[in-house]
């Protein structure tokens, strides 16, 4: 008996070549014959062709020693093979961008997938005000090649040479090579600290030259930007570099 309806048709597989190419907002094909890929562990929804999978641990002796001192470290799988890789990460919406010796510094929670030949590390973010908050860290993704992250929503990307920018730190996903960071602590007054504050105090402020990137909700709290004495389920780094 046939099957009617459209399903077939209106979700058939975007047949794209790109090493990287979204199926729609919340899916990614990762092209396999380009090369290995890394991506967060347990994202792989389907594959077809030969693909295989490798729990690289910490990824060698430096990045244990970092995940002593932030309390934080790796959890992706190494992905090798032919054919065709779909990932995602809980239905959040994905972002893909390319880049050409180049870096960006992410949240280390909204980081889904990257070519192998990007390279990461755990860096300590370098803010006056950050020593208040018992230290900062977040991960780089430096080289050439593609990256896929993670947004509740679709982000906006704020110039921050036009104008003095100002974000939460639980909303913040990354920012571009180029852009200087430091805390802002904004009381709202005493009056507003008598009534219990803003929930405002500690902010992220944007200089330099580039974009940082804002989802529209305060989710990242259990990823990066986080000082590592404070309660988190991910740390200073999140689950996914946690």
């Amino acid at each position: 008996m046939p099957i009617h309806g459209s399903l077939f048709q209106d979700f058939r597989e975007n047949a794209s070549q790109d090493p990287f190419s979204l199926q729609n907002k919340k899916l990614l094909k990762i092209q396999m014959g380009y090369g290995p890929v890394w991506a967060k562990t347990g994202s792989m929804v389907a594959y077809q062709g030969d693909v295989r999978f490798e729990n690289k641990g910490s990824g060698g002796l430096g990045k244990m020693l970092k995940q002593a001192v932030t309390g934080e470290g790796v959890d992706m799988m190494q992905c090798t093979g032919q054919g065709e890789l779909f990932v995602a990460d809980e239905a959040a919406d994905i972002q893909v961008i390319y880049l050409e010796n180049d870096m960006v510094s992410v949240n280390g929670a909204n980081v889904l997938a990257f070519s192998s030949s990007i390279q990461w590390d755990i860096h300590r973010i370098q803010a006056r005000g950050a020593a208040m908050s018992g230290g900062l860290y977040n991960v780089s993704l430096r080289g050439t090649g593609y990256v896929a992250i993670t947004t509740q929503g679709e982000p906006v990307a704020l110039d921050v040479a036009s104008a003095p920018t100002f974000a939460d730190a639980q909303a913040v996903v990354l920012w571009t090579a180029g852009v200087s960071m430091d805390i802002r602590v904004d009381t709202g007054g005493l009056k507003s600290m008598i009534r219990g504050g803003t929930g405002e105090t500690f902010q992220m402020a944007f200089g330099g030259q580039g974009y940082v990137l804002v989802q529209p909700s305060e989710s990242v709290v259990a990823g990066g930007h986080q000082a590592t004495g404070q309660q988190s389920s991910g740390g200073g780094l999140g689950n996914l570099f946690g």
